[in-house]
């Protein structure tokens, strides 16, 4: 075996191009992986030590006001091992250089002591002391935002009373990592931000003496959250509770859960996609190689070595390849598996990061990428193994000709001689032109699936934020209001519409099938934040009834005409059943609306509001932020365009690296699959190739040969690969499907350009670098022969 051994290895120095074009496409598979389940286990082992360093709390509630003597009675419910009781309430701030409201959201902190639950993460400065009133602690995205340093000073409108607050500390906080405004989609860091005060401050500054309105509970290892869940609900009931939430539903961790659940999912399709090309590819390599090895084998077979030698040296000379590109794979994987997991811990505020890839998650690329290459490549091997010594030192029989219906038409009159040439060897090897074409596709496809991103989110942009809402604003208010407050808004400075919204927490449920979430009442034919389908319909609010989201629907799995049970966990708590009276489609959330006077008779209550949408006149927007700023009920204050601006800015941080990520790995697959194709090509056809130059063919027209039959496979090959890239697309989209948001599939031709042309651009350089290679062809040596 020491023979086949050198042999193997002046194989390898001899393929190396082919060799590294084939590692290129395996580690570009093995890359994802490692890249995808090192980020994966990462994020998950970061977020779970934060938590339990920072002792996040497992249940969470708020209350409208209860006395602190509850605390014992809390604390003595089996499984409690801990409770913090706090004061959360909002202030508008004015902050020096930014006209815009801000909305603080202020949390009590002891002035002395460490919180016995969600502790921060003192960044800089100190936490406030006991005797100064007016200290707070920033949380840094927001401190970061407006450039604020502990010794600075901003005004707040607290409780109607305006008081300069100075900063002491600057700190991190595992309650929020996805810091959302009320109202607000995604954290907007200049307009909300978390505020801790102390904790007899904060009670004097809302009446709140001998009292709490907010509760964060620890539990023993073990106990089943459900349990206290009902036990909190059923004592905090007659004080205002609008029900009490698992760490799982609390809306930070819900979002942190999410994300990690989309990069769950995308590392199980995107490695299969990479491994499945990879396996392809080693399949067409090999089975071309082995059979220009053909004479090879017979010599080998003649002097004496047996079928399964010649298999296993065939199959070394895969595991080889494939060693190769795994090297490559594990290296690339780890260095984009660290970049990734900064990105998200850079996003989500983490203030340490646990990166430690497990050798389970390397070793698992490295068997993977082995067993796809070995199965793509083992119908070749076989036959190289069962090929017989006599035939196989016999040069390949030549194939039978037939004048084809092209060669009989008018068109062959018109091509000249090497045209026909490149057509005829196509149509002798339909099926090897076709994987060709398909390795092309399927780069080019890789490409479509990453680009769609743009266009998808684009869509839910145009439709989410434009198409459904028409106001420039929406107000939040920090207690239900008279419908009277509308004409208050309207008398404001560049106002020119205004609408009420009602907001309340609901279970709603359908059978065996639950949902906790909300209801929004809105008028029956709004304008200014609108029912709307993507399909591009605009529904009208009936006076009865809900309109659910299909996605609320499929969970509770009811249609239009069934009912739904719905228990408001605020004020009465009222149980009303209701009947479906319409579904619509929408990318973000799962809403669910009912008529805005219909909502006020179920909660019992005159016509009421918790915001308003106002559209507003532009060349007035600073007139009118001054007197938001002065009012103290406002309790949010969200922007449309800031929305857009802020959801385009986080989207295209880690979109437009991903997209960067797969464009190389799509122009690696592209060049692999050329070079390898064209490069064996010449090896079967440089014999033929070389006869021609004698002949006295020039050095364009043998290139025009055969990379002209590359050409032209790979023109058939670009409209199927945008056709394989929808495919692919919508396998991509199906499988991002969430609760907390939906991924159209939308693909513009712009995108099929653009894939086509970066497709273009790497098989344009292999075609080059084969280029300089046939140009230096030696006639002499590849004219030679053993028949």
């Amino acid at each position: 075996m020491r023979a086949l051994n050198l042999k193997l290895i002046r194989n390898l120095w001899k393929l190396r191009g082919q060799v590294l074009a084939i590692a290129v496409v395996i580690a570009s598979g093995v890359a994802v992986l490692v890249m995808s389940l090192s980020a994966l286990q990462a994020l998950q082992d970061t977020a779970a030590a934060y938590y339990e360093r920072q002792r996040f709390a497992d249940i969470f509630t708020n209350v409208k006001r209860a006395p602190r003597r509850l605390v014992e009675r809390i604390t003595a419910i089996p499984g409690v091992r801990s409770v913090d009781v706090r004061i959360k309430q909002v202030a508008t701030l004015s902050i020096e250089d930014f006209e815009e409201p801000v909305i603080g959201q202020l949390v009590s902190i002891p002035e002395q002591g460490e919180p016995h639950l969600n502790r921060l993460v003192l960044r800089s400065g100190r936490l406030v002391a006991l005797g100064h009133p007016d200290e707070v602690v920033l949380s840094e995205p927001f401190a970061e935002a407006h450039g604020l340093q502990p010794g600075d000073q901003l005004k707040a409108l607290m409780n109607g009373n305006q008081r300069t607050l100075t900063v002491v500390g600057i700190a991190l906080s595992p309650e929020f990592i996805y810091a959302i405004g009320p109202g607000a989609l995604i954290p907007d860091d200049m307009r909300f931000g978390v505020m801790w005060m102390g904790d007899e401050a904060l009670a004097a500054a809302y009446d709140l003496d001998g009292a709490f309105n907010d509760l964060s509970l620890g539990l023993l290892h073990g106990t089943n959250p459900k349990l206290v869940i009902e036990h909190v609900d059923r004592l905090l009931e007659r004080y205002g509770s609008s029900g009490a939430i698992a760490r799982k539903d609390q809306i930070s961790n819900w979002f942190l859960m999410n994300e990690i659940e989309q990069l769950k999912t995308m590392s199980t399709i995107l490695p299969t996609i990479f491994l499945a090309v990879a396996a392809f590819l080693s399949n067409m390599v090999l089975s071309r190689l082995i059979a220009t090895d053909r004479s090879e084998i017979g010599l080998m077979k003649a002097f004496g070595y047996s079928n399964w030698q010649v298999g296993w040296h065939y199959t070394k000379l895969v595991m080889a390849m494939t060693s190769v590109g795994i090297l490559l794979g594990w290296l690339l994987g780890a260095w984009l598996g660290r970049v990734n997991t900064e990105i998200y811990a850079d996003l989500f505020r983490f203030p340490l990061l646990i990166f430690r890839p497990d050798a389970g998650v390397f070793a698992l690329g490295a068997i993977v990428s082995l067993i796809a290459a070995l199965a793509g490549s083992l119908g070749s091997v076989r036959r190289a193994a069962a090929l017989p010594p006599a035939e196989a030192m016999l040069p390949p029989a030549p194939p039978m000709f037939r004048k084809t219906g092209l060669s009989r038409s008018r068109v062959a009159h018109w091509l000249d001689q090497p045209t026909r040439i490149i057509l005829r060897q196509i149509f002798r090897s339909p099926i090897r032109a076709l994987l060709t074409s398909f390795g092309i596709a399927l780069s080019v496809a890789v490409m479509v699936m990453a680009l769609q991103w743009i266009d998808s989110i684009e869509k839910i942009v145009q439709v989410y934020f434009h198409d459904a809402q028409r106001q420039n604003m929406m107000v939040g208010l920090v207690e239900t209001q008279s419908d009277t407050t509308l004409e208050a808004f309207r008398r404001m400075p560049g106002v020119l519409a205004v609408e009420p919204m009602r907001f309340v927490s609901a279970d709603l449920s359908a059978g065996n099938r639950s949902h906790r979430g909300s209801i929004e009442g809105i008028s029956s034919t709004p304008e200014l934040q609108r029912v709307y389908d993507a399909s591009g319909a605009v529904l009208e609010v009936p006076p009865d009834g809900l309109i659910l989201s299909t996605k609320l629907a499929d969970k509770l799995r009811v249609g239009v005409g069934e009912s739904v049970w719905i228990e408001v966990l605020e004020d009465q708590r009222p149980v009303r059943k209701l009947p479906v009276v319409a579904l619509f489609e929408t990318y973000m959330g799962m809403p669910a609306y009912m008529n805005i006077d219909a909502f006020n008779r179920m909660m019992g209550q005159r016509a009421s509001l918790e915001a308003v949408n106002l559209l507003v006149d532009k060349s007035q927007l600073s007139r009118l932020y001054q007197r938001l700023k002065s009012i103290p009920k406002v309790s949010s204050v969200v922007l449309k365009d800031a929305a857009v601006q802020e959801f385009n800015d986080t989207m295209g941080e880690t979109l437009m690296i991903y997209i960067s990520f797969f464009a190389a790995f799509a122009g690696a697959l592209g060049f692999g699959v050329v070079y390898n194709s064209t490069r064996i090509a010449l090896s079967e056809r440089g014999r033929e190739l070389a006869t021609l130059r004698v002949l006295g063919f020039h050095r364009g027209e043998i290139s025009y040969i055969l990379l002209g039959e590359a050409a032209l496979l790979i023109l058939v090959g670009l409209p199927l690969g945008c056709f394989v890239g929808h495919g692919l697309g919508w396998l991509m989209t199906s499988a991002m499907d969430s609760e907390l948001y939906r991924i159209p599939l939308v693909i513009k031709a712009a995108t099929d350009a653009t894939a086509v042309l970066v497709t273009l651009g790497a098989t344009a350089f292999s075609a080059a670098v084969v280029r300089r290679r046939l140009d230096n062809l030696d006639l002499i040596a590849v004219l030679k022969t053993r028949e």
